[in-house]
């Protein structure tokens, strides 16, 4: 068996066994993500929609701005973000950089554009769509914003899973905030980064195993579950 063979194999071992190293790696990964994401859409999507339906001077600029900052360079969130939480920093005394916490502020301020912008997008084609019946029914801007995150929430879904697959890939601006530090902030993809680098295919390759079928189960559950409610729906 070649080597890469062998490395494939023991990959599989360690799923397989549940190896306690590469368990505390993926939970932590997960936990990271998820929250950047609740607290992401929890600011995003209210964001987008007010965007979506608001008329206001400076929108056009606006709406720009938020689709220039879906391409934000991880490595400079990541620096943002260190130099606002290190000690010297605005929000040094919190002491919270080097934690899971800081890394889940890089992560959220990474993916709050991404959820913003598809969100404002998708409820700005409903509100073309629905503006004229909205508007005869009297429903305010703030109403019909809540109204259309609602009709919209299928497509709302998958801008969400926009943001947690590129938190959960995100390896630059964590790396930096986070450290890496062993049990303590070390993640799914800083672990393929450190152990490929050391040579340690078999968790590197178990890890990005795990990651490609976590991304990939979380969005054919969004495929299939706007494809039922379509079906229920019409």
């Amino acid at each position: 068996m070649s080597a890469i063979g062998e490395a494939f194999s023991s990959a599989l071992g360690l799923i397989t066994t549940f190896d306690g190293s590469l368990v505390s790696i993926v939970l932590l990964s997960i936990e990271v993500s998820l929250s950047a994401v609740l607290l992401a859409s929890v600011l995003a999507l209210p964001l987008g929609a007010a965007i979506a339906v608001g008329r206001f001077p400076g929108r056009r600029a606006l709406v720009v701005l938020l689709n220039a900052l879906m391409g934000l360079p991880p490595v400079v969130v990541g620096l943002v973000v260190y130099l606002m939480l290190s000690r010297a920093g605005p929000l040094g005394s919190l002491g919270i950089l080097f934690t899971p916490g800081a890394m889940v502020i890089a992560q959220t301020v990474l993916i709050l554009p991404i959820i913003a912008a598809l969100c404002r997008q998708a409820v700005e084609d409903a509100w073309r769509e629905y503006e004229e019946q909205l508007r005869s029914l009297g429903a305010g801007r703030v109403s019909a914003a809540l109204t259309l995150l609602w009709d919209t929430r299928f497509s709302l879904l998958t801008a969400v899973l926009a943001g947690f697959g590129r938190a959960a890939a995100e390896v630059g601006a964590v790396m930096i905030v986070g450290g890496n530090i062993d049990g303590v902030t070390r993640v799914m993809t800083t672990s393929i980064a450190l152990e490929t680098s050391k040579g340690d295919l078999p968790l590197a390759l178990g890890l990005g195993m795990i990651l490609i079928c976590l991304v990939l189960a979380l969005n054919a559950a969004a495929y299939l579950a706007k494809e039922a409610a379509e079906r229920r729906y019409g």
